[in-house]
């Protein structure tokens, strides 16, 4: 199936380093000198690491393409003075992903209906399940759907089978589409930065099964999802995304896994959209995230 995915025309600097003086001049004087004009700019200083993010959105003026090997050798020797790491990202670029489910499909079919439609700058390269039950709607958009069964004495196995095929893809991102398995401390330190999960948010907190049914005997009055980056702690590594709707006592148990649902689906998307565009920087164990 043929994706033409929403991309910007603009080219995309992200940088950080630690806190200086000269930071924002450094990267917005580099881009005047190559006559690159600025559409977009956001930077934050954070006081308390002392780190600063920026990230730039430009268009070269003129007739002349610009060269990312002249552009990259041009501003690394500026950019090592403070210390900062960047990227530069062309227009049009699609990231790879791999997406990784086990039966629920609403985060999925709500990611391969956004793919197709162009909502998302992705590529999808694989879909992996621990269950063969979404197979056939991987299959309806001409994706490779690749079952790997898991338990507790395969797992090792399991997940390196899972890192042969996200190393084959070339997948930057891997999306964790509501994959109901525990990453190992190994797969979470391998996939640091580059993998995302989705989860409920319930409060107070509902574990186990039926979250949402437990939430219902409770009375909660606010249903929820937390999109995040994986890390060694179950569902507490740094958050990118959040999302919140209010029920009542008129909604029924079915009616807030309904909203839960939609909820969650809305999170991931957001999330991944963020990511992709290159909107989010790790801080220690928190998130800067430039939103649009």
């Amino acid at each position: 199936m043929t994706c033409v995915p929403s991309v910007t025309e603009n080219w995309i600097l992200t940088a950080q380093c630690p806190s200086r003086l000269g930071t924002v001049d450094v990267v917005t004087r580099y881009l005047r000198e190559r006559n690159c004009y600025v559409t977009e700019h956001q930077s934050f200083d954070d006081r308390a690491s002392q780190q600063f993010f920026i990230r730039v959105e430009f268009r070269p003026e003129g007739d002349e393409a610009l060269d990312i090997a002249s552009f990259e050798a041009g501003f690394a020797p500026r950019a090592s003075e403070f210390g900062m790491t960047f990227e530069l990202i062309p227009p049009g670029r699609l990231t790879p992903v791999v997406i990784m489910v086990s039966k629920a499909d609403h985060c999925l079919n709500d990611l391969l209906y956004r793919y197709r439609t162009g909502q998302l700058p992705i590529t999808i390269k694989a879909v992996v399940s621990n269950h063969p039950d979404l197979a056939p709607l991987a299959e309806w958009h001409g994706l490779d759907y690749h079952h790997l069964p898991i338990t507790a004495e395969t797992k090792p196995e399991q997940e390196q089978a899972v890192w042969r095929i996200v190393e084959e893809c070339g997948a930057e991102l891997v999306i964790l589409a509501r994959y109901m398995q525990v990453l190992s401390s190994e797969m979470c330190e391998r996939l640091s930065g580059r993998a995302i999960n989705i989860h409920h948010s319930l409060l107070p907190g509902f574990k186990g099964a039926k979250p949402y049914h437990q939430a219902f005997e409770k009375g909660v009055k606010l249903v929820g999802a937390t999109a995040h980056y994986i890390n060694d702690d179950l569902d507490e590594g740094p958050i990118i995304s959040q999302g919140v709707e209010p029920v009542s006592h008129a909604d029924s148990a079915d009616d807030l896994v309904a909203r839960g649902r939609d909820i969650e689906c809305l999170t991931l998307a957001r999330a991944v959209s963020l990511h992709v565009q290159r909107r989010v920087f790790l801080n220690g164990a928190r998130t800067v995230v430039f939103q649009r």
